[in-house]
């Protein structure tokens, strides 16, 4: 379980996307001081995305990718050199900001509209139909893996007001529009609608 509070970025230093083993494809992250402590089959969420590390050395960290995380999430499409969101797994005693994250991430959205004031950035985020439906204004979300709050929401696109701070320490600064993120919806919310 996870909070949606950004610990760091890492840097993609190999993905191969053609294993010939059981998973789809593999990717090695340079996680710097964020792998001190790691262990072989901690769970680390990678833009949102919970995934088990399989290897580690040196502040690097391997993961495999089954299938449906390459459909359902942003990871198939990233590249060599690329940066992510890094939050490692909840402790027991840990404080409890962001919200409830499980890093079972529900679809992508497409930045439709990046809109920079002085002490914020407003995004504009494109949605599934089937997902929207999850979605509530001042409600919660996770982009990417970052626990936000839902500013308003029109149709099937909602929007996030982004401090400083965030687009500082995260890699929404580094998105444009067109780009692809990962979303999970309010846990809680999701179970209550669900008909499933």
């Amino acid at each position: 379980m996870f909070t949606g509070i950004i610990e760091g970025l890492g840097t993609i230093m190999k993905f191969d996307k053609n294993t010939k083993t059981r998973s789809e494809a593999k990717m090695m992250i340079n996680l710097g001081k964020l792998a001190k402590g790691l262990r072989v089959g901690d769970s680390v969420a990678i833009n949102g995305v919970c995934l088990t590390a399989i290897h580690i050395a040196k502040g690097m960290a391997r993961f495999e990718m089954v299938g449906e995380t390459i459909k359902k999430t942003n990871l198939g499409s990233l590249e060599n050199g690329d940066r992510v969101n890094i939050e490692r797994s909840l402790k027991m005693g840990d404080r409890l900001e962001g919200h409830f994250v499980l890093g079972h991430v529900d679809g992508s959205g497409i930045i439709s509209k990046i809109n920079k004031q002085p002490n914020q950035v407003q995004i504009w985020i494109e949605l599934p139909k089937d997902l929207s439906k999850y979605v509530a204004k001042k409600g919660s979300i996770t982009v990417d893996g970052i626990s936000l709050t839902i500013v308003d929401k029109i149709k099937n696109k909602f929007s996030v007001s982004i401090i400083p701070h965030t687009m500082k320490v995260t890699n929404l600064g580094l998105k444009k529009v067109g780009d692809k993120v990962n979303i999970e919806t309010d846990v809680l919310g999701k179970y209550i609608l669900s008909k499933d």
